[in-house]
């Protein structure tokens, strides 16, 4: 059996669980085996999942759940693993994802596979799947051999496909002990783009901009077209943009449907951690800047001249 962990916020699903619950179904019909789900707490309509490809969701309610500890979480994951007997477990490949895939492999004895980008294949009763490396200029086949699997996927791997329909909800109870970390407040941006791991559409500049007075030009069209603005290291590190804004090798990884880069040359750690995008449009007024080889789209020109002209553009497709 195949154990998806389905990470909510806040009682909801994000599309990356979507994906991830695909990903299991698939990986279940491979094995000639069932995929179920499972959510730790209280979650709006759990059995929409069963969309997606769960044959049923496990529920696990408890006050040490509350807030997420990834020693708690890694307990009741590998607790109800062991209860169904399943076979591989996968979760997303995100901050939490990062934090228990390690502890819950450990727990299981299993073999574990972090970040993984495709969808596996069967070697009899091993697993091959497969994950880029070396800041994503070689690909790693990994052959999961142990009678037990732990894999995180990365975000964008499959699109999340309905084949299904609601499922039921069936409670578990495990013993986890007590929380060990204690939430004394939070924080929370409410509103606006996705957050940049998850976003779907991003927009980013660099040192081209000459200055965060003229970012406007960035904003306005990431608002026409509702992506994420980011940008590149150094333009964080003068305090032009805020660090979580960041994306490369030593900032945030992203994987995206589109990727407009202005004024980015593309070094490698850049390229690092924008490379897995679906399709990546570079806007540089040079000629011999490293970003254009690995660009679906160049635009050789002055971004102050293409940025407005692309924005009215297209809210005039729009309106």
């Amino acid at each position: 059996m195949v154990l998806v962990y389905a990470e909510n916020s806040d009682g909801k699903f994000k599309k990356a669980v979507l994906e991830t619950v695909s990903y299991g179904k698939k990986t279940a019909d491979l094995m000639g085996t069932e995929c179920v789900a499972l959510v730790l707490g209280n979650v709006d309509d759990a059995g929409q999942l069963g969309k997606y490809g769960a044959s049923k969701v496990i529920q696990v309610n408890n006050d040490a759940l509350a807030n997420f500890d990834s020693q708690t979480y890694s307990k009741a994951i590998s607790a109800v693993a062991e209860n169904l007997g399943a076979q591989v477990v996968l979760l997303n490949q995100n901050s939490s994802g990062v934090s228990l895939t390690g502890r819950v492999a450990v727990r299981l004895g299993a073999d574990c596979a972090s970040g993984v980008n495709s969808l596996p294949s069967l070697d009899g009763a091993n697993l091959q799947v497969q994950k880029k490396i070396f800041s994503g200029k070689a690909i790693s086949n990994i052959s999961l051999t142990a009678a037990k699997k732990v894999i995180s996927v990365t975000g964008n791997t499959i699109q999340p496909e309905e084949t299904g329909s609601d499922c039921p909800i069936e409670s578990m109870d495990v013993e986890v002990g007590s929380a060990g970390v204690q939430v004394v407040s939070r924080d929370e941006q409410t509103g606006g783009p996705a957050p940049l791991p998850e976003a779907e559409l991003v927009v980013s500049a660099g040192r081209g901009m000459k200055g965060p007075e003229n970012w406007g030009i960035i904003e306005d069209l990431a608002n026409t077209i509702g992506a994420t603005t980011a940008c590149s290291r150094p333009v964080a590190d003068v305090g032009w943009r805020p660090h979580h804004e960041h994306v490369g090798q030593t900032g945030v990884a992203i994987r995206p449907n589109l990727y407009i880069a202005a004024g980015i040359s593309g070094a490698i750690q850049h390229l690092a951690g924008v490379n897995s995008s679906k399709c990546i449009v570079v806007i540089n007024k040079d000629p011999e800047a490293p970003f254009f080889k690995a660009a679906d789209y160049g635009v050789c020109a002055d971004l102050f001249d293409v940025v407005p002209k692309l924005t009215e553009a297209i809210k005039k497709t729009m309106s």
